[in-house]
C-alpha cells in the first residue's frame, strides 16, 4: 500500500507530465500556424493544441492559473510546475521539428519574435491580459459547455488581434532559435499579463459573491 507521499510524489510527476504534454500540443497549434499562408485559418487551426489539451485533461498554464482564487495560494507551487512543464514541451517540439524538412518555418517565427522583442513591456503585459481573459472564458466555458466552438473563437481572437500567450510565445522563441535574457523576461512579462487577464472574471465573480 502507498503511503501519502508516494501518492503526493506520483501526483506531482502525472502533472508535470501533462503539463509537458500541454506545452507539446501548443508546439503543435504553432506548428499549423506557421505553415500556413491564411492567417484567419491559421488561427482556427491553432485550436487543434487547446483542444487537445481540454480533451484530454492536460495542463497549460493559462488555462490553469484563472482557478487560483478559488484554489488558494498552495495551488501557486502547482502553477509553477505546470508553467515549467509548457515550457519544456513547447521546447521538445521546437527540437523535433528542427530534425526535420519543417524547420523552415523558423524563418516565420524570426519575424513573430522580432516584433515581440521590439514591443515595449507595458504593450505585452497589456496584450497578454487580453490574451489571458479570452483563454480562461475559453477553457471555461468549454468545461461548462462541452462546446470546442468557444475555443476555436477564443483562440482565433486572441491571435487575430495580436495578443500575447506566454507558451505559444515560448515555442516561437523555441524554434527561432532567439532565446535571450531579454526574450525570457518578456516571456515573464507576458505571463504576468496572461494571469492577470486570466483571473479577472473570476477574481469579480468571488467579490460579487461575497
Amino acid at each position: 500500500m502507498r503511503s501519502k507521499n508516494d501518492i503526493d510524489l506520483v501526483q506531482k510527476v502525472q502533472l508535470f507530465a501533462l503539463a509537458i504534454i500541454a506545452g507539446f500540443a501548443i508546439g503543435i497549434g504553432g506548428a499549423v500556424f506557421l505553415s500556413l499562408d491564411d492567417k484567419i485559418i491559421g488561427a482556427l487551426m491553432f485550436t487543434v493544441g487547446l483542444y487537445t489539451i481540454c480533451a484530454h485533461g492536460l495542463n497549460l498554464y493559462t488555462g490553469k492559473i484563472g482557478y487560483l482564487p478559488e484554489n488558494g495560494l498552495g495551488f501557486i507551487p502547482d502553477l509553477l510546475m505546470i508553467w515549467i512543464g509548457n515550457f519544456l514541451g513547447t521546447l521538445l517540439s521546437a527540437v523535433l521539428i528542427w530534425c526535420t524538412r519543417g524547420k523552415g518555418m523558423a524563418e516565420k517565427a524570426r519575424g513573430m519574435c522580432e516584433i515581440k522583442m521590439g514591443d515595449s513591456y507595458i504593450s505585452l503585459l497589456v496584450l497578454g491580459i487580453f490574451c489571458g481573459f479570452l483563454m480562461f472564458a475559453a477553457v471555461d466555458g468549454y468545461k461548462k459547455t462541452t462546446n470546442p466552438i468557444i475555443l476555436f473563437m477564443g483562440v482565433a481572437t486572441f491571435i487575430l488581434s495580436g495578443f500575447e500567450h506566454c507558451i505559444a510565445d515560448m515555442f516561437y522563441f523555441s524554434i527561432a532559435g532567439m532565446w535571450s535574457l531579454d526574450a525570457f523576461l518578456r516571456i515573464l512579462v507576458i505571463t504576468a499579463g496572461n494571469s492577470i487577464g486570466g483571473m479577472m472574471i473570476p477574481l469579480i465573480k468571488m467579490i460579487w459573491e461575497e
